[in-house]
């Protein structure tokens, strides 16, 4: 699968944006969808995932209540609402995709399979 995000931007604090990540060559309902990020100078590291029926949903502490993922699997494509965006969310967002049968919840970088291009989120103060 071919994976390509889009929708990141330079907003202010407290404003919202809408991430997404369109899939090709697959179909997302045969994937474990993922958002990781990565700030400068720092690991890449678990921001939300959605289980292939997206029924199951995760999110790291920092952003629970913020931020929602979804997806629509008729359009091949997930995203993530972010809202009341913080200057500590600004980073690179990678969308993700793991083929395992099974719901992780929180993922680390190694488990997954197929990674997208990255959008850059800056959040001015």
């Amino acid at each position: 699968v071919q994976l390509q995000a889009s929708g990141g931007g330079l907003v202010q604090a407290g404003d919202s944006l809408r991430l997404s990540c369109a899939a090709s060559g697959r179909p997302l309902s045969n994937y474990v969808m993922a958002w990781f990020r990565q700030a400068p100078g720092k690991e890449r590291e678990f921001v939300a995932s959605i289980s292939r029926n997206g029924g199951s949903l995760d999110y790291t502490d920092s952003v629970k209540g913020r931020f929602t993922i979804s997806k629509d699997n008729a359009k091949n494509t997930m995203y993530l609402q972010m809202n009341n965006l913080k200057p500590e969310d600004t980073a690179v967002y990678y969308c993700a995709a793991d083929r395992a049968s099974y719901y992780r919840g929180t993922y680390y970088p190694y488990q997954i399979d197929y990674w997208g291009q990255g959008t850059q989120v800056t959040v001015s103060s």
